[in-house]
């Protein structure tokens, strides 16, 4: 069992090797002509410019947490800390720079057909999924390794966890930030262009187009990485923190209990490795047909979680075969934890694909006008999320059952050490996950080179296939990372309850005590404010973007008629986004850390109490949300496919309404929602100690 942290090492290095050999072969494919090219080339500078400055505003805040947690924790503390950071800084920027490069080279390849185009794609998502999975897994072995297993030093186990509380810090501003830029472009871009304007998504006299481009690759891809490195690293820690806070292990005093403390590490290795495997599973033919590309695209996920199912057990019964245990339940609390991921991917897909009835319903609604739009899509994202409580209920009950029928009471209730395995099941195959959903962002900008490069139009129809598709694709890896981070918090809860009974404190959740009633309404109420926060943010930066174009279509003579000679000024709407996104992440970032400290330190049963609110609420809405605004993108390509009346219908423009207002729910909202669950939980279990 000693050896299994380096396996998992050697696992990560493995998934970053193959990430290095898919950049390359995304590398050699042909970019297109020379318009392509500027235009590829102005997109990436676009993302680079605005990583660089996002990522050095947040530098402050991770040197100033980094401080308190080297006075209040321990100084090595602030140095795991910082690695997290750095390494889920460093994953979102690789990403990036590989989607911004293989973006026209799907587009060029997209005239061969979606043969050619989607394994371009998904090999261009795949560096960022194995990078992500892999920088994560790396730099968590090597803390561990470095602080439990080589050094031994004394809050070994808190050092580890403040390595989950890096990548979270880098995730929440990546994912509010990242999320503000994109939809304030796609926002000002959509109802100007689309609606008022009545010219083509993606058109380049549209000013917009290029900032709406940028912001794919900044939100939905660097973004969601941070997003998915914060998930599995939080999944990883969560049963090694519940192990080590429940019998207050140090590194001099683990035992036999090593095997509760690697059996994570196994998961993950062993997901990862099917991961890389399925990863090869993944090809397409000539069809454009959206049932034939998802077989295509899921075949790798496939793969990859069938082989992580027959493992599970495997590493089950090696690890765990002694006297009165069952290593057949823990497995059971894996792999029901992957099922039922999986199961919340196939819930987001029939809500929000255009397969099936609930994107149908809301097209069909778009022909009596944007307000009857509205009103399905929200009824529909609402509806959503009663199918995914009773999934995650389901799963919960799965895995106590069989964590308590591996263990019962011998160490830790077993169950609630099966929920937190649970968690790693659902992000075991994070690798291939990630590269399913960072395909969509590529294959959108594709789409976006295609329009403005004046490709044929039967490059633009690849293209929308394949963006269709992606939009589903989104929907289902939010799926994963929410159902992970309703697992993963309430695992880290208990940790933290352990750890203030370690410290020599109590908690107390009566909710007929004062304080913990408190807590729990501010809890309630939290991700209402969060989402308030950030949809208002979305909403006046693109109320300026708004604005500009209207005015460069009112100023510059023969843009709106596609004059030659008439340029729009991208590089200022581009500005737009990245100062409007810089300034409005601040307060609901800093929201997420700020509001555990100050209430822990008054009363950690208020606290306590906080955080269950915050979870049952935070992942309802993060449902509801990511699901209304996937249903709407859809209904609105569904439309433009030639359904309802098609493109510069009035049912068209309804659905464009109707796919603005879903545009921050599903990118900005929403997917934040998960790391704002996960960011006060771990906040308050690092800081567990210093509360009592």
């Amino acid at each position: 069992m000693d050896m299994i942290p380096y396996l998992a090492a050697a696992s990560a290095i493995a998934a970053l090797a193959l990430a290095a050999f898919f950049y390359k072969s995304v590398e050699a494919a042909s970019p297109g002509n020379d318009r392509m090219v500027f235009l590829m080339t102005e997109i990436q500078k676009g993302a680079k410019a605005f990583l660089y400055k996002e990522y050095s505003w947040v530098a402050i805040f991770v040197v100033a947490l980094a401080i308190v947690l080297a006075i209040v924790i321990a100084p090595l503390a602030a140095l795991s800390y910082v690695l997290g950071a750095v390494l889920s800084a460093g994953a979102g920027f690789v990403g990036m720079t590989v989607a911004t490069m293989a973006n026209a080279r799907t587009a060029e390849a997209a005239k061969s057909g979606p043969g050619k185009a989607l394994p371009i794609a998904f090999r261009g998502g795949a560096v960022m999924g194995f990078t992500v999975a892999g920088l994560a897994l790396l730099g968590l072995m090597f803390t561990y390794l470095l602080f439990v297993v080589w050094l031994k030093v004394d809050k070994a186990f808190e050092i580890v966890t403040a390595f989950g509380l890096g990548g979270s810090s880098i995730a929440l501003f990546s994912r509010v930030g990242g999320g503000i830029y994109t939809k304030a472009a796609d926002v000002g871009a959509d109802l100007v262009g689309k609606v008022e304007a009545g010219i083509p998504e993606d058109d380049p006299r549209n000013p917009a187009t290029i900032a709406d481009n940028v912001g794919d690759n900044v939100g939905d891809v660097a973004g969601m990485g941070a997003d998915l490195f914060e998930s599995y690293a939080g999944s990883i820690i969560a049963p090694i923190s519940l192990i080590a806070f429940a019998l207050a292990l140090t590194a001099d005093s683990i035992g036999d209990n090593i095997g509760y403390l690697v059996f994570p590490m196994a998961i993950a290795f062993v997901g990862m490795i099917a991961s890389i495997i399925g990863s090869f599973f993944v090809k397409a033919g000539d069809s454009t047909d959206s049932h034939a590309l998802s077989r295509a695209l899921h075949m790798g996920t496939n793969v990859a979680m069938g082989l992580t199912v027959i493992a599970t057990f495997i590493v089950a019964y090696m690890i765990f075969d002694g006297d009165g245990q069952k290593p057949w339940g823990i497995a059971v609390s894996v792999v029901g934890g992957l099922i039922v991921g999986w199961a919340l991917g196939k819930t987001a897909e029939y809500y929000t694909s255009d397969a099936f009835g609930p994107v149908k319903k809301i097209a069909s609604q778009s022909e009596t006008g944007p307000a009857t739009t509205v009103l399905s899509g929200v009824s529909t994202g609402m509806v959503s999320v009663a199918a995914s409580v009773v999934l995650i209920l389901i799963g919960v009950l799965v895995a106590w059952w069989g964590g308590d029928q591996a263990f019962g009471e011998d160490i830790v209730p077993g169950g609630i050490y099966g929920i937190a395995v649970a968690a790693i099941g659902m992000l075991a195959t994070t690798g291939v996950v990630v590269s399913v959903d960072a395909y969509g962002p590529i294959s959108d900008n594709a789409g976006g080179i295609a329009e403005m490069a004046h490709l044929d139009p039967s490059v633009r129809k690849v293209t929308d296939a394949l963006d269709s598709l992606g939009n589903t694709t989104a929907a289902i890896a939010k799926g994963f990372a929410v159902g992970s981070a309703a697992l993963t918090a309430l695992a880290l809860f208990k940790s933290f309850e352990y750890a203030i009974q370690a410290a020599g404190g109590t908690l107390d959740l009566n909710v007929g005590e004062v304080d913990a009633f408190i807590g729990l309404f501010i809890g309630a109420g939290l991700p209402f404010l969060f989402a308030a926060l950030t949809i208002d943010a979305v909403g006046r930066a693109a109320n300026k973007m708004i604005e500009e174009v209207r005015r460069q279509f009112r100023e510059i003579p023969g843009l709106r008629e596609g004059r030659e000679d008439a340029v729009p000024d991208s590089a200022r709407c581009v500005a737009i986004s990245t100062e409007a996104s810089l300034r409005e992440m601040i307060v609901p970032g800093a929201l997420a850390v700020v509001v555990p400290l100050v209430t822990g330190f008054i009363s950690v049963n208020a606290l306590g109490a906080m955080l269950a609110g915050v979870l049952v609420s935070g992942f309802a809405i993060a449902i509801y949300m990511a699901n209304a605004g996937g249903a709407w993108d859809n209904a609105k390509k569904y439309i433009e496919a030639g359904n309802h009346g098609g493109k510069g219908s009035d049912a068209h423009k309804a659905a464009v309404v109707g796919d603005t207002v879903g545009d921050p729910f599903k990118d900005t909202s929403g997917p934040a929602m998960n790391i704002l669950i996960k960011v006060m939980t771990i906040v308050a279990l690092v800081f567990a100690s210093a509360f009592v």
